[in-house]
């Protein structure tokens, strides 16, 4: 998401909307306390500093452990930095922590311990954001015991549900007309049922989600640029199609998506709902391969695909390098995860390889590792892997069965130890005597992000 800083005119909105309910007595201000979701909105309800001093004075009277999630919420969303130094000093001298003004330094200490939380802390998170985009209010209502992840951890991006418009349907052209495109451009691609697409990633961060039917299959293609993530799903399960959006929210620095019907929550690298309705259906979407290469590349190997056109219906500077620049130049991350490995840098490509058959086990390998080897092969459970690097950088990955392969062109030839000659196809590899290894499911990551999903991913370095 374009995440950069929280939303000034989400917060001016939400400034606005929360001083109509103000308070014209001390027995209207009784009454707003009496319950502890109230005391603490009360804060945006009520402009008097004297009455917030009030209020504070009252949260440290009746302080319990559970009110440091609450305080840190509110806190992030004040724009009074008078108010704003009261609540920190509060949350200080409770906690005896010193973070000041170190949001994600109070994420990491919170989220290191168990959650603890208020019993109607989904109907304070419910009634906050509310203010900022009334259809956040649905995602929390009286869904906290649905639940698959702490609901400490689901944390605002400052953009309101689809503040970045996915594309639905978007356009395409083929690729003689794309010259909107260098040849060094990255781009995603694709391949379902013999179809071929490319969505320039100059294009697809501003948008983080296609929405289309590619080879006759409804699929959702998924850019989580903080965590640096393109994931395509099939958005088809058990005969219902999900119309799956950006929800405005995240869960350890990656988007979480949500469905229209619902109004469910989904985890973007589990590929299954989180919060909501849904979550007790047994619902994963499975995922396909996506190819990150360079535009120059794709097109000699698939001079027929399709590429996602720059009329996008909106207006974007879609230069090469513009959208995240800042945050793609650096390895600092904008918003936290409960833990950090530095067996490699943050934003450190990976590999990321994850199995239907073997749900409990996942592969990461360093791209600048399979950079060196054009060969590698590895294994998921029992599911022997043959990874394949070709001059331009891009990873494809296959079965392999156990055959022992010697030598790969990096074009589209592939030899084993007996001589025969495989041809490299993006679905499968084919023998020159007719057999085939089918491709398997792979895309990339950032390190911290893949890790802060999966920690217990093995990694390749």
């Amino acid at each position: 998401m374009l995440y950069k800083v929280i939303s000034i005119l989400s917060l001016s909105i939400l400034l606005t909307l929360t001083s109509c309910g103000k308070t014209t007595s001390d027995e209207k201000q009784n009454e707003v306390i009496q319950d502890e979701v109230s005391l603490f909105l009360s804060f945006f309800s009520q402009p008097d500093p004297r009455k917030n001093s009030e209020t504070i004075k009252t949260i440290k009277e009746n302080w319990k452990s559970e009110y440091s999630t609450m305080v840190l919420e509110v806190t992030y969303l004040i724009r009074d930095p008078n108010l704003s130094f009261e609540l920190i000093t509060l949350l200080q001298d409770k906690t005896g922590k010193d973070f000041g003004y170190d949001f994600n330094e109070w994420y990491e200490w919170l989220w290191n311990q168990d959650q603890d939380i208020i019993e109607e802390y989904d109907a304070f998170k419910a009634r906050l954001y509310k203010f900022i985009d009334p259809k956040f209010e649905t995602y929390f209502s009286d869904r906290g015991e649905s639940a698959t992840i702490r609901l400490d951890e689901i944390r605002w991006g400052g953009v309101g549900q689809d503040g970045i418009p996915p594309l639905r349907g978007p356009k395409m052209t083929i690729a003689s007309k794309a010259s909107y495109l260098d040849d060094d451009n990255v781009v995603f691609g694709i391949e379902v049922n013999g179809d071929f697409r490319a969505y320039p990633k100059r294009i697809l961060a501003w948008h983080e989600m296609f929405v289309d039917e590619v080879g006759g299959i409804p699929v959702a293609g998924v850019y989580c640029t903080l965590c640096g993530t393109v994931i395509l799903y099939k958005t088809e399960f058990e005969g219902k199609n999900y119309q799956i959006g950006t929800s405005g929210f995240l869960y350890r620095s990656n988007k979480l998506m949500y469905d229209k019907e619902t109004q469910s929550l989904w985890n973007t690298l589990w590929g299954k709902p989180v919060l909501g309705p849904l979550v007790v259906k047994g619902i994963e979407l499975e995922h396909l391969s996506v190819v990150t290469t360079s535009w120059g590349e794709w097109k000699r190997r698939h001079p027929e695909t399709l590429v996602l056109a720059e009329e996008t219906g909106y207006k974007r500077d879609y230069g090469e390098g513009v959208a995240y620049k800042d945050y793609f130049s650096t390895d600092e991350i904008m918003f936290n995860t409960p833990f950090e490995d530095n067996r490699l840098k943050n934003k450190q490509e990976v590999l990321a390889l994850r199995l239907p058959d073997y749900p409990g086990e996942q592969l990461a390998i360093s791209t600048k590792f399979l950079k060196k080897r054009p060969i590698y092969t590895d294994k998921i459970g029992e599911q022997e892997l043959l990874v394949l690097t070709d001059k331009s950088g891009a990873n494809r990955v296959y079965e392999n069965n156990g055959i022992t392969f010697t030598d790969y062109d990096q074009n589209s030839t592939v030899t084993d130890l007996l001589g025969t000659t495989w041809k490299l196809e993006e679905d499968k590899l084919l023998a020159s005597d007719g057999r085939e290894l089918e491709r398997l499911p792979y895309h990339r990551a950032f390190w911290f992000g893949w890790y802060a999903a999966f920690p217990e991913s093995r990694l390749v370095k």
